[in-house]
Formats: C-alpha cells, sequence, structure tokens
C-alpha cells in the first residue's frame, strides 16, 4: 500500500486543531448516547499490543457528578482535616462543570506478564487521547484531567476500580462556552536528533 505525502491533509489538520477547553468552559449540552457510542468507537481505535483492550469506560453524568464531588469532598477533608473551603469546594464542583465525564481506566493484569504494563498503560493514555480528538471532531470540547483522586485508593475503591486498575484520565465533555484557547506549542525540530552507529 502507498501512502502519498499531503502537508495539508484534513487529518493533518484536525490534529493541528486540537485545543483543550478548560473543565469550567465545558457546559451542557454533552453529547447523547448514540453520539458517545460513536465517540468511544473512534477512541479505541489505538495500537494495543498482543490485542488485550487494556481499559474500559466509566460514565459520570447527571447528578452522579455532585454526588461524587461530595464524596471527594469528605474524602478530602479526611487526607487534611486542616483543607481550607476553598480547596474543598474545588474537590465538591470537580466533576460538575462538564455535563459529562468519561473516565478512562486502564485494565492492568498482573498475571499478563507476556504484555508490560507499560505498554498496556500507554494503550489506555492513547485512548484518551483519541477521546479527545473524536469529542473535537463531533463538536464538543473536551479536557483530560486527572488530581489527587486518579492516585487516592480510597477514590478509586469508590469509582469501583479493582485492585488492578488506574484512572489513566477523567475526560470531561460538553459545550465549549468560549473559543478553544492557543498555547505556545513545541517546534518539533528542536525536538529532533539523529542517531548514528558508533
Amino acid at each position: 500500500m502507498t501512502i502519498s505525502a499531503n502537508t495539508e491533509h484534513e487529518a493533518l489538520s484536525a490534529l493541528d486543531a486540537r485545543r483543550s477547553i478548560p473543565a469550567k468552559q465545558l457546559g451542557a449540552p454533552g453529547p447523547d448516547d448514540a453520539t458517545l457510542l460513536r465517540m468511544l468507537r473512534s477512541a479505541s481505535r489505538v495500537p494495543d499490543h498482543g490485542k488485550r483492550v487494556p481499559f474500559r469506560f466509566l460514565r459520570i453524568a447527571g447528578e452522579d457528578r455532585d454526588a461524587l464531588g461530595e464524596r471527594l469532598a469528605a474524602r478530602s477533608r479526611e487526607r487534611d482535616p486542616d483543607i481550607g473551603e476553598g480547596a474543598l469546594d474545588k474537590d465538591r464542583r470537580r466533576f460538575s462543570h462538564a455535563p459529562l465525564v468519561i473516565v478512562v481506566v486502564a485494565v492492568l493484569d498482573p498475571a499478563d506478564a507476556k504484555i508490560p504494563e507499560v505498554e498496556r498503560l500507554l494503550t489506555a493514555g492513547s485512548v484518551c487521547f483519541a477521546l479527545l480528538q473524536a469529542a473535537q471532531a463531533l463538536g464538543f470540547g473536551a479536557s483530560w484531567l486527572t488530581g489527587w483522586p486518579a492516585y487516592d485508593a480510597e477514590s478509586l475503591a469508590l469509582l469501583g476500580l479493582g485492585p488492578n486498575e488506574r484512572v489513566a484520565g477523567f475526560i470531561h465533555i460538553g459545550t465549549p462556552r468560549i473559543d478553544a484557547p492557543e498555547r505556545d506549542r513545541p517546534d518539533p525540530a528542536a525536538l529532533l536528533s539523529d542517531w548514528h552507529a558508533p
């Protein structure tokens, strides 16, 4: 199969146009069920050594966003009894801004020693990026976040994750309330070097 080079290719333009929208700037409406499944279908087409499918999705929507926030605020106070009200409120509202949050869960079965764990984790991370692209392609804004709940054992248990699962990312999805902000991007020429045989 021959692939011709085309620097103005539509797919490259879509990659170049990717922007994160801050979660606080994502409002309703979010994607309906059919649209979400379409996004997830595209997001699942990632490199996957050994075809292990080392990821799954968890949807947080509706009133459950606020309920989770209350539980996280309580957990935050357990972690730090001296936490300030501002930080506590941030945790309480962590999942309340965007109408939909998809948790991309990395499934890392330790019995699967044939495929290194890091490769399976990278597959789950690729799903996060692909989901950002899919959301934007369908006219939504999205943001990939983690934060302390992604690394706190009790928070992971609250989300129903098993002992061999991790949060690869909380993907907040909704309708942008602002134009997507741009930021400085790295110069690939400055990052590229050549290896030569010694």
